[in-house]
């Protein structure tokens, strides 16, 4: 359920003030010495750790559910033969499966969505450059094998359908990891890790960030200690970082991701929720395909395989996530917008814009305590 229709509410109400020294431009190493910020939605009280001692919050009995996909290299350079330069940003599969090759093309066709930086017409073909050791990128435009990419129409402003004579496998082998703008360098951390360590299933074009602070340590450490951990999948979208533009959230398009829940995790986790064993979900994109794949009329969640634009903000009804595991987010973000709806269904919510006032109240003490924030930044456990 979303907030009342007649219940307006002001995208200013997410805005914080964040000193820039406080984006973190790079991971805490080991991972797992992150700090967390741990929040009772009922008592409000905030107290501060650090992320390896999560297992201070978690009992036997326990489910983490956590989102298993992996990073694409989706940063592409290219060039026209008119020498032009190009860039091209992988979104998403325009099709599940690449089609097949025909007998007029020996190369399969592979169909993407991708935004596109320069000027170009539909059909005029982009040579891939192949990067080298050095970072740099080859411009060899007689190799053998070059991999086009061309333009078949535009989708929306930089937004276009375009056909790759290519697998997924050789298109990534000529990508970058793309990293969000306020990350600076990477002097100081490599691509692996912008990757969770249980990163399984390629397709996201940013990482699901609040289970990079896993180790396989800590998992191991909580598996041990009777939390069972449960996987399922959903391709993190250029569009879940898009800022809120509009005056009232209401007004926000939320960009469709793919997700996938197995018929055995949902089989499991529904067992594990009828029984009162909480839900912990890692991570907003946990939460959003738990809630999405769940019944509407009851708290049942039904194996899922599709797309879905779920906007999630104060005065949803939340279905199935009992605590959640997030990082720190960017002022007016459906990310935050999110946070701030989960914190608003704590029983004792009655205060008008609750989730909005306490949320900010904690991004206050962290920004006061010198959290880092963002991508590579700190934790919060909310519960």
């Amino acid at each position: 359920m979303s907030a009342p229709k007649n219940k307006k509410i002001l995208t200013a109400d997410f805005d914080y003030y964040l000193p820039p020294e406080l984006i973190a431009q790079q991971p805490a190493k080991p991972r797992d010495q992150a700090r967390l910020l741990v929040l009772d939605r009922n008592t409000e009280r905030l107290e501060h750790r650090h992320f390896f001692e999560l297992d201070h919050y978690l009992t036997a009995g326990d489910v983490l559910v956590l989102n298993n996909s992996r990073v694409i290299p989706a940063r592409l350079l290219g060039h026209k033969i008119t020498d032009g330069r190009m860039e091209i940003f992988l979104l998403s599969h325009y099709q599940q499966k690449p089609l097949a090759a025909s007998p007029k093309n020996k190369h399969p066709t592979n169909h993407w969505q991708c935004l596109l930086g320069g000027k170009i017409k539909p059909g005029q073909a982009i040579i891939l450059d192949r990067p080298t050791a050095s970072n740099s990128v080859s411009r060899k435009k007689n190799a053998t094998l070059a991999i086009t990419a061309t333009p078949l129409k535009k989708l929306a402003e930089q937004t276009w359908l375009i056909a790759f004579n290519a697998t997924d496998e050789k298109i990534f082998s000529y990508g970058q990891t793309p990293v969000p703008p306020y990350i600076k360098t990477n002097q100081n951390w490599t691509a692996a890790d912008y990757q969770t360590v249980y990163a399984a299933t390629a397709g996201s074009v940013a990482a699901p960030t609040a289970g990079l602070h896993f180790t396989n340590r800590l998992l191991n450490k909580l598996k041990r200690r009777g939390i069972q951990l449960e996987y399922l999948t959903l391709h993190v979208g250029w569009g879940t970082f898009a800022p809120v533009k509009t005056d009232y959230i209401q007004e926000h398009p939320m960009h469709p991701e793919f997700v996938t829940i197995s018929p055995a995790t949902a089989r499991r986790l529904n067992q594990a929720k009828q029984a009162g064993r909480r839900i912990i979900a890692v991570g907003t994109t946990t939460v959003r395909a738990l809630e999405a794949g769940c019944d509407k009329a009851e708290s049942f969640l039904k194996p899922k395989s599709d797309w879905i634009n779920i906007f999630i903000y104060p005065g949803y009804d939340f279905k199935f996530v009992d605590a959640m595991i997030t990082n720190f987010h960017l002022p007016k973000s459906t990310l935050l917008m999110l946070v701030a709806a989960f914190i608003e269904q704590a029983p004792i919510g009655t205060t008008k814009n609750k989730g909005a006032l306490l949320i900010k109240s904690a991004y206050t003490e962290a920004i006061r305590k010198k959290y880092r924030f963002y991508s590579f930044g700190d934790a919060m456990l909310i519960s």
